[in-house]
């Protein structure tokens, strides 16, 4: 099934390709691993999902912003090496900053997870890491990063 479609069906918009922000690449293959650089809620250029987890942003909207970071994780894949190529997701280490005392990183990171696993199947299960850090560029909540094997 084509990923725009798969997508759609979990309520998920396709994103456009994105852009680095600095002097690297989005997605870079190192001796069969591809290593998909950190993405964040972007839609079509447009920066959503901003502020801290339990504060501005609640932790269904954290759940959307991951399930977005994975869309556009998905696309650079897509785009290079191509998800035909990927034999599994090895590892995700999942972002956020946080307000005060909220500790729901299980439940946003499913966000992620949810959609790997729902694209690719078995070849969608992996390891993750969770991560509350003090600050994200641009004032993001979230944050995704996603290494996979390639076949």
């Amino acid at each position: 099934m084509h990923l725009e479609t798969i997508l759609a069906r979990l309520g998920v918009p396709y994103p456009a390709l994105t852009t680095p922000g600095g002097n690297y690449v989005a997605v870079n293959i190192r001796g069969g691993i591809a290593y998909a650089a950190i993405q964040f809620p972007i839609l079509n250029g447009q920066k959503m999902y901003q502020g801290r987890m339990g504060g501005e942003v609640s932790t269904a909207e954290g759940y959307q912003a991951l399930q977005l970071c994975t869309a556009n994780v998905l696309v650079h894949l897509a785009h290079t090496p191509g998800l035909d190529q990927i034999a599994g997701v090895n590892h995700i280490e999942v972002y956020y900053q946080a307000a005060g005392d909220w500790d729901e990183g299980p439940k946003i990171a499913d966000g992620a997870s949810d959609v790997l696993v729902a694209v690719l199947g078995d070849r969608g299960r992996h390891t993750r890491s969770l991560m509350g850090v003090a600050q994200l560029p641009r004032n993001f909540a979230v944050g995704l990063v996603v290494s996979c094997t390639l076949r």
